[in-house]
C-alpha cells in the first residue's frame, strides 16, 4: 500500500515537474517571437495622424490615400464623396467636392504632368462609371468612358496608376483583369493574372519609380509582379489569417528607396512587409484605437522620403509612419 502511496506521489510530482517545464518553455517561446517581431518591428515607427479636414472638421472614415511625388502632396478620400489635399506637412490646403465633379470618388493618381485621374462609380446624376480628369490646376477636363471590351457597360473603377507613358491602368472590384488605356483614354488591352488555371479577380494596382506593375488580388491574397513592358516576373502572397499571410489584402505601396513592398490587411488589421523580390520580412499594427494599431486600414501609400501612409478607415484617421 505504502509502495503505491509512493508511486501515486512520484507521479503527480512527475507531472507537475513537466507542467512547469512546459509552461516555462512556452513562456520562453512567447517571449522570444516577441522579442524577434519588436526588433523587426521597430524599424517602423509612428510618426503622427491625419484627422481633420480643410474646415477644421474631422475625417469620414477615410478610404485612400496616395503620396504625390513630384509636389509632395498627400490626397485623401474620404466617406464624405470629397478629395482632401495636405502639404507635406499634413496641412490641408484644398477639398475638391460636387461642386468641382467629384461625386463618387473611388480612387486617383496624378501623371508626370500633374494631370489628375479620379475612378468615379455611377450616380444618380451621372449613372456611368468614369475616369475624371482634372488639369494641375484641378479644373474638370473631360470624363473617360469605357469601351472596346466585354463588360465595358458594367466596369466600375476602384483603383488607377499611371506609367512614364502616360497610359492608365485601371483596376475594377474583383475584375478579372487590370485595364490599361492610353492617355487619351482609348482601350488597348487588358493584364490578366492566372491563378490554378483560372484569372485571378483583381482589386488594385500600383506602379513603383522602376516601372515595375504590381497587381493585387484580394480573394487569392495574392500580388503579381511584372516589369514595364508588361511582363510577369512573379508572385509572392498566400492566403491566411495568421502572421505571414494575407486575409483581405487591399492595397500595396512601394519604397521606392528601400525596394521594400507594404500591402495592407483589412481582416488582419495589419501591414506585412516584404523585400522587393517578395520574400516576408515582418507586419506591424494590430486591432486597436490607439497610435500604431488598425481597425479595417483599406489603404497604403510610402512617400519619396520612406514615409508610410494608411487609411485607417473606422478610426476615421491616416497613420503616417517612418521607416529606418
Amino acid at each position: 500500500m505504502q509502495l503505491i502511496e509512493y508511486r501515486k506521489e512520484n507521479l503527480l510530482a512527475g507531472r507537475s515537474r513537466a507542467i512547469v517545464i512546459f509552461f516555462v518553455l512556452g513562456v520562453l517561446c512567447f517571449f522570444s517571437s516577441r522579442v524577434n517581431a519588436e526588433v523587426l518591428g521597430s524599424v517602423i515607427t509612428y510618426q503622427d495622424s491625419i484627422t481633420y479636414d480643410e474646415e477644421e472638421g474631422k475625417l469620414f472614415f477615410p478610404s485612400f490615400v496616395y503620396a504625390e511625388p513630384s509636389r509632395e502632396e498627400i490626397y485623401i478620400i474620404d466617406g464624405k464623396g470629397r478629395i482632401i489635399i495636405y502639404t507635406a506637412d499634413f496641412f490641408p490646403i484644398h477639398t475638391l467636392g460636387k461642386k468641382n465633379g467629384i461625386q463618387a470618388p473611388q480612387g486617383m493618381t496624378v501623371d508626370i504632368e500633374g494631370n489628375l485621374y479620379v475612378a468615379q462609380s455611377a450616380t444618380e446624376s451621372n449613372p456611368r462609371h468614369r475616369i475624371s480628369v482634372f488639369s494641375p490646376c484641378l479644373e474638370w477636363e473631360r470624363d473617360i468612358y469605357f469601351t472596346g471590351f466585354e463588360g465595358a457597360d458594367l466596369f466600375a473603377p476602384h483603383r488607377l496608376a499611371v506609367d512614364k507613358k502616360g497610359n492608365i491602368y485601371v483596376a475594377a472590384n474583383y475584375f478579372p483583369g487590370v485595364l490599361i488605356l492610353d492617355a487619351k483614354g482609348r482601350f488597348l488591352d487588358i493584364m490578366s493574372a492566372d491563378e490554378g488555371g483560372k484569372k485571378a479577380g483583381l482589386t488594385n494596382v500600383t506602379i513603383d519609380n522602376s516601372g515595375r506593375i504590381y497587381l493585387l488580388s484580394e480573394e487569392e491574397g495574392r500580388i503579381y509582379v511584372y516589369d514595364e513592358n508588361n511582363k510577369f516576373i512573379f508572385k509572392f502572397g498566400e492566403k491566411g489569417g495568421s502572421t505571414g499571410k494575407l486575409s483581405r489584402p487591399k492595397a500595396v505601396g512601394i519604397d521606392n528607396k528601400s525596394g521594400r513592398i507594404y500591402t495592407v490587411d483589412y481582416m488582419r488589421h495589419a501591414v506585412s512587409v516584404y523585400d522587393r523580390e517578395g520574400v516576408y520580412l515582418f507586419e506591424f499594427g494590430g486591432l486597436g484605437w490607439g497610435e500604431g494599431w488598425f481597425q479595417y486600414p483599406t489603404d497604403i501609400a510610402v512617400d519619396n522620403s520612406g514615409r508610410i501612409f494608411v487609411a485607417d478607415l473606422f478610426n476615421n484617421r491616416v497613420q503616417i509612419f517612418n521607416s529606418w
